[in-house]
């Protein structure tokens, strides 16, 4: 099997793994986590780019729709234990984030997967890689189980770099 890398532009990294979450909100800041432990593998690959997408806005409708794949990586409320991570590929994922599209930040990332679609440029190979909190409330650091379960988000990302890139 030959190995798939999307192709790269000067405009825009090939991959964008987007760490969404606010960093004052104890386990909403899981998506930075992820990304500062993810740091080595990006430095290591140009045509990977990390961006904390911080609470979402509108500004991330450009470099979501530049992107060849896109990974997300969020706390995300599904039903399971606090730490469990389950990633969520293409429409499995347009699906979870309509059913939780409601939120108090300006825009939802279903808005901006709803821009990328009229615009013909949604990701073609996108994943939502979610971890479920134990809290959500004031605070700086992780609860026990989100900070555990930040080595395996990373592990499910590059599982899903080596998956794409082999074809699957």
């Amino acid at each position: 099997m030959t190995e798939q890398t999307p192709p790269t532009s000067d405009a825009a990294a090939a991959t964008l793994i987007l760490g969404l979450g606010n960093v004052l909100m104890t386990d909403e800041a899981v998506g930075a986590a992820v990304l500062a432990a993810l740091k080595p593998v990006a430095d290591a690959d140009p045509s990977i780019e990390l961006m904390d997408g911080g609470t979402l806005s509108f500004t991330l409708a450009g470099p979501i729709g530049e992107a060849a794949w896109l990974i997300v990586v969020d706390a995300a409320r599904m039903g399971q234990a606090p730490g469990t991570v389950r990633v969520l590929e293409g429409d499995a994922m347009d699906a979870q984030l309509s059913q939780h599209a409601n939120n108090v930040h300006e825009v939802s990332l279903s808005d901006l997967f709803d821009i990328a679609r009229l615009t013909d440029s949604l990701p073609a190979r996108r994943a939502l890689v979610g971890v479920e909190p134990a809290a959500v409330d004031w605070g700086s650091e992780l609860s026990p189980a989100v900070a555990a379960a930040v080595p395996m988000a990373v592990a499910e990302v590059a599982g899903l770099l080596a998956r794409w890139r082999g074809g699957d």
